[in-house]
């Protein structure tokens, strides 16, 4: 029933999954001084870097990483800001257990620099999706979407604070459905068992 967690960066989201009391099994970094790496430690979680920097190409990074995550056997591998393109054949073997969190709401906005790029797109409305990953980028299935209103006064920094908050409610949301087995994906299309919105919309500042 366990959860590994990647990360490259601070982990705010990776700490949001342990506040929410998920089984995480390890926090892996391919960062080794990444600040999340610590955050996990200080809660008594396992902590391993598989620095991609040391391995001379990704396919040799990934199946160091893959090793690495085997060891845990999870039953769900959650990427909380993990900045690695990953491979076709990676994402292959953790079909259908491999999820990640995106700043915006999918599809508009796949890839970086997503707060900006709804600014300058003049959205009226913004937020965050958790998907299962597939071979191509940020277009997986959708499980569960936050949306907030864009406000007049926001720039790139208010309107991804504001979007955080909402990463860090749906996020651990929809990892526990996955692992209560409520998840089922028909023609593409993820439904959850049971009365849950997968959609939530917050219009506070």
């Amino acid at each position: 029933m366990s959860i590994v967690v990647l990360i490259s960066g601070r982990g705010s989201n990776m700490l949001a999954i342990l506040e929410a009391g998920l089984p995480v099994a390890a926090v892996l970094s391919n960062v080794p001084d990444a600040a999340g790496l610590a955050l996990a430690a200080q809660r008594g979680v396992l902590t391993r870097a598989v620095s991609h920097k040391e391995h001379p190409s990704r396919e040799e990074f990934e199946a160091a990483l893959a090793a690495e995550i085997d060891r845990h056997a999870p039953r769900l591998v959650a990427l909380a800001g993990f900045m690695r393109v990953l491979s076709a054949g990676f994402v292959a073997r953790y079909a259908g257990r491999l999820m990640n969190i995106h700043p915006s709401l999918l599809p508009a906005f796949a890839g970086l620099h997503t707060h900006e790029r709804a600014l300058a797109a003049g959205v009226k409305l913004h937020g965050c999706t958790v998907h299962f990953v597939t071979a191509e980028l940020d277009h997986g299935p959708i499980i569960v979407q936050a949306a907030l209103p864009v406000r007049p006064h926001d720039d790139a920094a208010s309107l991804a604070a504001r979007v955080l908050a909402l990463e860090h409610l749906v996020y651990p949301r929809a990892l526990r459905w996955f692992l209560d087995g409520r998840l089922v994906i028909e023609g593409g299309i993820v439904r959850v068992k049971g009365n849950d919105a997968q959609l939530l919309y917050s219009d506070r500042d």
